[in-house]
């Protein structure tokens, strides 16, 4: 460990005259770098980690001899966000300018300007802060080997936020190619929430194999074999984007572990709006009067919600309730990039009392006048709260404060559970991970485009990728085989050949054409498109009065003739025609499919285990309000309370329906996976399902006929995970979305061409298209592969769905009612809260309805 006083003279000064005294972790930082080694550094917010990252670069760099030749890039930095990469540009730039350090130092993100970006191609600035977007373009760049010729540095800032995801796996190619360019580069990683340091040590770093397996020179002609279901069982028992395993022991990662000290213990507050928590509810709007009053008493709060609509609804009632005029402003990700930036630029000036914001303040921005985070609605992970929480206090040793604002009951155990979690500092981990192939097409075809290559020495290449560490030649002749001609279904199409070969073996971009498109479609991450929803109907609707939006892939979920909720209404599903949807009022019909809003954030596996807990555990009730303690004491006189291995399903009868409601608190995305697969064997059985509602605690299955007698162990048997979910996925609209989103993600299908952007019917038209062909004579296509194993894992949650059904087996706790429990209340108020109009009326039926609800679950 290196002494403070072995700073040089001029950075132990500006320590001083800042009444600072480096941190530990900091000093520890330097000497790795001195020694040549990557590092990754888990230390609190606030306590100094982007400073721990750079430190050793603005050293090097104020020390570095001048030189005949103008300098390449020295220090590339890498931030999830745009707004972060900017926001320490600017904290950068303040030791740059105190010290007087000759050092250039600018940001590049998809907000920057063409002519700034032009300038810094033709001269580099020495630290370079940018995205994985932006990297992942410049590796796709003719001149990239030379520009990154001398660089000496990657940091990769909020590590944990980027690795467990397609953008982490484009980001660990990014880096071996820059590894190529700059042998000698190091790398650090830095992060405040890192449940499972090797896991990212081993992302991070430089894998190195070694008895690599023997391969052909050449990539075959013919497509490599596969088999589509065998690929679905194996994302059921392994991690995300399993694959076969490579042969040759792989290397450990050479990257350091540096931790740094613990900061002050947060302060977390679960409010109890009124004394009172709701039965149900998503938005805690009931709340919304006490929240702005702790805003008025706060210097400056940051209003954490966990979707963009939350974000609008919050900043709107906030509004309404803003007699005083208080400096109040929204930011999210659908804002454009000037009016995030004008929010940020006020932010930092000290002139907001309260930002409402999404994900998009989630990490990194260092506002000192933030001293309190509400977090509106359930927190669904520990980890993620303690990243919002930081951002209050952004100093290590004084408390951040924090308030949890549940909207629900349910959500008032989620929350308990989460501020328990955080004050034993128990963070949510993250499974293991193999690197998508869709990825890896990407960057292939951007390799192609920046220099010729040879495949058996880019295979070496992106082995030494963590998350590629085990990718069979196969699998990655077969890739190039895929970018070179489309795949052995569609090589007959002259459009699919991107890459040809040349002399000596080599592969390069087909022509400058390719090269363009490619660059126009970089990136892992896929905006959902929007569909405009007009009333009309008939083959060859016109005009219609539009009632408003909602993403494409709400309407993949649909047929003509089917019914949906909008907008608090039933409407009925009549024809898609370019971007407009046309619908009809249906109002005395029940709805085929609930609207699918909610959080976007899956209740993490951990808090999820924490509240079966906190439910069996009786002692733990005492920490929960008066009416929340009462409420599961009348579920345990009515039905029962669920042991902590058991999953507690009740069935009862109400109106005319019979409902079967499952308590496995294990998510959205599984519970909605298991509703859809329950209701085709309930109707193989002729029980007559009708509908269900999910949300992250339960799912409520309505039909015609009695669910009493079923044989739940037969019912829940995990072989609905084999023929049930085949045969699901191959009629489902998710199979097409995620065949859609690896198709894009590949360059298989290109959104944007130079003059023009295809809309996102266009996108779905063309996927649609070629996703039938190949289902047709190539079943075992990669971009099948692919769709297969993102469907089953990101959007239906299998994995979690097959661990719940393993853990449940023999332990399902059934209990018959005559009319509703009080757990099932919230799941009863989920239906009426789809049919309600939304307007004051609505407001009153609903408040009928959960009255009666209420008094016939009271024991």
């Amino acid at each position: 460990m290196l002494a403070a006083n072995a700073l040089p003279p001029q950075f132990q000064a500006w320590f001083a005259k800042r009444g600072w005294t480096p941190r530990d972790h900091q000093l520890a930082m330097l000497d790795k770098a001195r020694a040549g080694r990557g590092a990754l550094l888990i230390a609190p917010t606030g306590g100094g980690k982007t400073l721990a990252g750079f430190l050793p670069s603005l050293i090097e760099l104020a020390e570095r001899p001048p030189r005949n030749t103008p300098a390449g890039v020295h220090t590339l930095y890498i931030s999830p966000l745009k707004a972060l990469a900017v926001d320490v540009e600017r904290n950068l730039l303040t030791p740059i300018r105190e010290m007087g350090l000759p050092i250039v130092a600018e940001s590049r993100t998809g907000d920057t300007g063409e002519s700034r970006k032009a300038r810094q191609k033709v001269r580099p600035p020495d630290i370079l802060l940018t995205t994985p977007e932006q990297l992942a373009l410049f590796c796709a760049w003719e001149g990239a080997r030379e520009y990154f010729s001398d660089l000496r540095c990657v940091i990769i800032d909020e590590a944990h936020a980027i690795w467990p995801s397609k953008r982490g796996d484009l980001l660990a190619l990014g880096l071996s190619r820059l590894q190529q360019f700059a042998p000698n580069m190091r790398r650090v990683g830095l992060s405040a929430t890192v449940d499972d340091p090797d896991l990212v040590r081993k992302w991070l770093g430089v894998n190195r194999v070694e008895n690599p397996p023997p391969r052909a020179g050449e990539v075959s002609a013919e497509p490599t074999e596969g088999a589509s279901t065998a690929d679905l069982q194996l994302a059921l028992s392994g991690p995300p984007g399993h694959l076969p395993r490579a042969q040759g022991r792989i290397c450990e990662p050479d990257i350091d572990l540096v931790l740094g000290a613990g900061g002050a213990q947060p302060v977390v507050e679960v409010l109890v709006s009124g004394g009172r928590v709701p039965w149900a509810g998503h938005t805690a709007e009931h709340a919304m009067a006490e929240v702005y009053d702790i805003i008025k008493a706060a210097k400056t709060a940051l209003v954490f919600v966990n979707t963009r609509f939350q974000a609008e609804f919050a900043f709107q009632r906030l509004w309404e309730l803003n007699d005083e005029g208080l400096p109040i402003a929204l930011h999210h990700g659908s804002l454009s990039a000037e009016q995030r930036r004008k929010v940020e630029a006020a932010m930092a000036r000290g002139e907001l009392r309260a930002v409402v914001c999404t994900s998009t303040l989630d990490m990194g921005i260092d506002w000192g006048d933030v001293d309190l985070v509400i977090q509106l609605a359930a927190p669904k992970g520990a980890s993620r709260m303690v990243q919002r929480i930081g951002r209050a206090n952004h100093r290590l040793d004084e408390p951040s404060r924090a308030i949890f604002v549940p909207a629900s009951r349910f959500e008032m155990l989620e929350c308990r559970a989460a501020a328990d979690a955080i004050l034993e500092n128990h963070l949510d981990g993250e499974p293991p991970r193999t690197g998508a192939l869709d990825v890896l097409a990407q960057h292939i075809m951007g390799c192609a485009c920046s220099e010729p290559f040879k495949p058996t020495d880019l295979y070496d290449e992106v082995r030494s990728a963590g998350p590629y560490a085990e990718l069979t030649w196969e699998d990655f002749e077969a890739v190039v085989d895929f970018v070179s001609t489309g795949g052995y279904a569609l090589r007959t199409y002259d459009k699919f050949r991107r890459i040809v070969q040349i002399a000596d073996g080599l592969r390069t971009a087909r022509n400058a054409q390719a090269r363009q498109q490619h660059r126009m479609n970089v990136g892992a991450i896929i905006s959902p498109a929007m569909i405009n929803i007009r009333i009309g109907g008939g083959r060859k609707p016109v005009g219609g009065r539009k009632i408003g939006e909602a993403e494409e892939g709400y309407f993949e979920q649909l047929t003509p003739g089917d019914t949906f909720v909008f907008a608090g209404q039933v409407w009925r599903y009549n024809s898609l025609v370019g971007a407009d949807a046309y619908v009809s009022p249906a109002p005395n019909d029940d709805p085929k499919m609930p609207s699918w809003g909610g959080s976007k954030f899956p209740l993490s596996t951990y808090l999820a285990e924490r509240v079966r807990q906190m439910m069996h555990d009786e002692r733990e009730w005492s920490a929960l309000p008066g009416d929340v303690q009462e409420w599961l004491s009348w579920q345990k006189i009515r039905s029962a309370i669920p042991a902590e291995g058991e999953m507690l399903l009740e069935t009862f009868p109400r109106g005319k329906r019979f409902h079967m409601v499952c308590y496995p608190f294990d998510g959205r995305l599984a519970h909605t996976t298991l509703a859809m697969l329950l209701t085709r064997r309930l109707d193989r059985l002729g029980v007559g399902p009708l509908g269900f509602v999910c949300n992250d605690y339960a799912l409520n299955l309505w039909s015609l006929r009695p669910m009493d007698d079923l044989d739940l162990d037969e019912l829940f048997a995990q072989d609905m995970l084999g023929d049930d979910l085949e045969a699901w996925l191959d009629e489902s609209f998710m199979m097409k979305r995620s065949f859609k989103h690896c198709a894009l993600i590949a360059g298989l299908i290109e959104r944007r061409h130079p003059g023009a952007e295809k809309s996102g019917r266009q996108v779905t038209f063309s996927t649609d298209l070629i996703y039938d062909v190949l289902r047709k004579h190539q079943p075992d296509h990669l971009m099948l592969r692919c769709a297969r194993l993102d469907a089953a894992t990101g959007l239906l949650d299998i994995a979690r769905l097959g661990d719940m059904l393993t853990r449940v087996r023999g332990r399902i706790r059934h209990v018959a009612l005559d009319r509703v429990s009080p757990f099932a209340v919230p799941m009863m108020l989920e239906i009426g809260r789809e049919r309600a109009p939304g307007d004051a009326a609505g407001e009153m039926i609903l408040a009928e309805a959960e009255a009666d609800l209420i008094a016939e679950a009271r024991p």
